[in-house]
């Protein structure tokens, strides 16, 4: 019985494959009929591109409205728009490249100082072979708890296939595959990207700093009780506005209120979609994701710092602070969330002098990076200092190197309107945590 469920599941990725394959054969020959491409260029650049913008996500052409991936390097995996397919990279003891490295394209790219498919193995030791023992040891006193359970390197046990643990003392009775399929969510991700797998089981990320249980549970970790949590009002233990039950990240709301988050009174004059509308203003969210929308009225949050105002709470004078807490670089002033320089500055926060007394090229070896390229190729050199591309709004960086896009995001808000995105990681604003600045641990108020 075992075996036929193992053969089923199998066979049903297979099956997966070669439908797609099928599906997009008929597309070809659809789009193509004797050769002749009939989908105008608009239409085939549409299919070809990635929700980024990017078409075949930079690893390919597009013929047709098919992408033809430039698979340049063995091993890695690419999806029907050259996308990486990252869910193929090798685990260890249920980690994705063993925590020690990052998925390229099914290939685990490792951190300095490890090697191995799965970034298992640590490349120098300076432990002594006999210290490197007793550190394996469990408390029987067994290194990595017997012979054939894992191996001991510089005080780790690597455990072998079917055994988990630190000291690879449990036994996992199932296959990899059966594993990964167990912790696989309902959208087909692994613990919904949310948690770790070891042995069917998904151990979810904790994401409460206060160290309580965290917000997300679920047999996938498929339930994330933060999206029952306002986006203004994530410094409250209150789900669903005060007014419903969170159900695996769902409002059910209790009687006379209506909405995603229970944030509507059904007294009010206004239906669910005009109040909402009269609250987002020039924003695709509800009081520019910085305040309380009730009956089409904003209240801006958190209460008592006027830097947050505006009738739709469009303004937010936090953006003209820098991480220090200056605001605009000491040359200009604030005027809703955006700086108005003094004469002689200019930039996001006045942090560009008009002049300068250095030559151009003085200027310009300043703006270089290590390989020569003047502001990593995103941006010119002013008086020694690089102004990144204002086009490209992620570009960021002394040398603009960091690309911005990476840092965390929640409703849909980079660092949740709660910090500044600093070269991919959000920088949190004073009472703010959490990886997208999501989490208020200031006073209760």
């Amino acid at each position: 019985m075992h075996t036929e469920v193992l053969v089923q599941s199998m066979l049903l990725p297979f099956f997966l494959i070669l439908l797609s394959f099928i599906e997009d054969s008929l597309l070809q020959s659809v789009s193509q009929v004797g050769g002749v491409c009939k989908l105008s260029t608009e239409s085939s650049l549409r299919r070809c591109r990635t929700p980024d913008g990017k078409i075949c996500s930079g690893r390919g052409k597009c013929n047709c409205g098919i992408c033809i991936c430039e698979a340049i390097e063995p091993g890695k995996f690419f999806g029907p728009r050259c996308e990486c397919h990252d869910w193929v990279c090798a685990t260890y003891n249920g980690k994705t490249c063993n925590d020690q490295g990052y998925c390229d394209c099914g290939v685990c790219e490792c951190d300095e100082g490890w090697f191995g498919d799965a970034c298992q193995f640590q490349e120098e030791c300076n432990l002594s072979s006999k210290k490197s023992r007793e550190l394996c040891k469990n408390q029987q006193g067994v290194v990595c708890s017997n012979r054939g359970h894992g191996q001991c390197y510089c005080g780790n046990c690597y455990c072998a296939a079917g055994w988990h643990g630190d000291k690879c003392e449990f036994q996992c009775d199932m296959s990899p595959w059966e594993s990964r399929q167990r912790c696989t969510s309902p959208d087909g991700k692994i613990c919904s990207n949310r948690g770790t797998c070891v042995c069917g089981e998904c151990n979810c990320h904790d994401v409460d700093p206060s160290g309580d249980w965290g917000d997300i549970h679920g047999d996938t970790c498929e339930c994330d009780e933060r999206n029952c949590h306002a986006t203004y009002d994530r410094y409250t233990d209150d789900f669903c506005s005060g007014h419903g039950q969170c159900n695996c990240g769902r409002c059910d709301c209790k009687e006379g209120w209506a909405g995603n988050k229970c944030e509507h009174p059904l007294s009010c004059s206004l239906s669910l979609e005009s109040s909402l509308k009269k609250c987002r203003g020039t924003s695709n969210l509800p009081c520019f994701g910085r305040g309380q929308c009730q009956c089409g009225q904003c209240t801006c949050h958190p209460p008592g710092d006027s830097r947050v105002h505006g009738k739709n709470c469009e303004c937010d004078d936090r953006q003209c602070e820098d991480i220090s807490g200056e605001v605009c670089g000491g040359h200009g002033y604030c005027s809703c969330g955006r700086c108005i320089c003094e004469e002689g500055w200019f930039g996001k926060l006045c942090q560009f002098p008009r002049s300068c007394d250095m030559s151009d090229a003085q200027s310009k070896e300043l703006c270089e990076t290590s390989d020569g390229v003047i502001c990593s190729g995103k941006g010119s050199c002013h008086c020694g200092k690089c102004i990144c591309n204002p086009q490209d709004w992620w570009v960021s960086g002394e040398y603009c190197e960091c690309d911005d896009r990476e840092c965390d995001k929640h409703d849909g808000i980079i660092c949740t309107g709660n910090g500044l995105c600093n070269c991919g990681n959000c920088e949190c604003w004073d009472g703010w945590n959490g990886n997208a600045c999501e989490i208020w641990v200031g006073e209760e108020y």
